[in-house]
């Protein structure tokens, strides 16, 4: 049974439809990576699977943990899920600090609402997490404020949070997009070391499909508040079969490349979506079958792609 199970999800926010469909599963050990352009859903569905959803949103379909269904879960019902069961990394660790409150505290408040550790147990597990994760001087970090630390030592702070409770499921949305390349480097490394010690499962969100694809096992690529392709991460990155992965791929810099493509146009307003595949609007292969939606079509390999050259098993050259 996988860890989580995502069926036919959908999310609506004051009418406008934000996910649709959505069908994903993730087990134990395993990465999967999301990736897609700004405002195509990625954040949206972690905060979903967490429970984040803004006041007023409208849900439909299922979220299973385990079997256990999140979306059915009355609020008091989180304190045992979120942050225990379920962990998330947001994008700015500075923003996900209280200012106010020391390093040490902020992890000891893990342990003493979870694991219901006493103020000192809770303050020398802490200093061992900031060790785990590879603060320097850990004890002395625990004295800190956020302020104090740089962005790579506070993107430690906020996984040693994350991991504090071992958690079965870690979302990171976008954990490196404020680090130079050697901090990226380490910190998905450092994701990495723990997920294996701790067998967890992870949802990688990343706008960078050249990150997605250097530690995931499985990649989903999201357009307009659905997934239009999903597979294997060497199926997807090297044969991508949806022209928007395509577009997203030939889009990343070359070595020797003197000029960088771009994408045509924009992608769709979700309050304003076109009839029939999203993507149609940009796409250089549209023609009259995708003014309807083939839906993701699976090939005999286990890719699935929501586009009509895939439905008629002819790959886009």
């Amino acid at each position: 049974m996988a860890v989580l199970s995502i069926q036919g999800l959908q999310v609506a926010i004051q009418g406008v439809p934000i996910l649709r469909d959505i069908t994903l599963e993730v087990d134990y050990g395993q990465t999967l990576g999301v990736v897609g352009e700004s405002g195509c859903g990625k954040s949206m569905t972690g905060l979903s699977i967490m429970g984040m959803l803004p006041p007023g949103s409208r849900t439909q379909g299922r979220i299973l943990l385990e079997g256990q269904d999140l979306l059915q879960l009355a609020q008091r019902d989180w304190l045992g899920i979120r942050g225990q069961e379920v962990a998330m990394v947001m994008q700015d660790p500075f923003t996900s600090l209280n200012p106010m409150m020391k390093i040490g505290n902020q992890i000891s408040e893990v342990y003493r609402l979870h694991q219901k550790l006493d103020k000192k147990s809770a303050w020398a597990k802490s200093v061992e997490m900031l060790k785990h994760v590879g603060v320097p001087s850990p004890e002395q970090s625990a004295h800190k404020y956020p302020h104090q630390m740089s962005g790579g030592q506070r993107q430690r702070v906020v996984i040693a949070i994350a991991f504090a409770s071992q958690p079965k499921l870690l979302i990171a949305d976008e954990p490196t997009t404020a680090l130079d390349v050697t901090l990226q480097a380490q910190i998905l490394n450092l994701l990495t070391d723990l997920q294996r010690e701790y067998n967890t499962a992870v949802i990688l969100i990343s706008h960078d499909i050249g990150v997605v694809g250097s530690v995931s096992d499985r990649v989903a690529v999201f357009y307009g508040g659905k997934v239009v392709e999903e597979g294997a991460v060497r199926d997807v990155i090297h044969e991508p079969r949806h022209p928007y992965t395509q577009a997203l791929m030939d889009a990343m810099p070359k070595v020797g490349q003197a000029k960088l493509r771009v994408i045509g146009g924009q992608p769709p307003r979700l309050s304003e979506l076109p009839v029939g595949c999203s993507f149609a609007p940009r796409c250089p292969h549209a023609f009259d079958a995708c003014r309807q939606d083939p839906g993701l079509v699976s090939t005999p390999d286990g890719h699935k792609a929501a586009c009509w050259l895939v439905a008629d098993k002819a790959l886009v050259e």
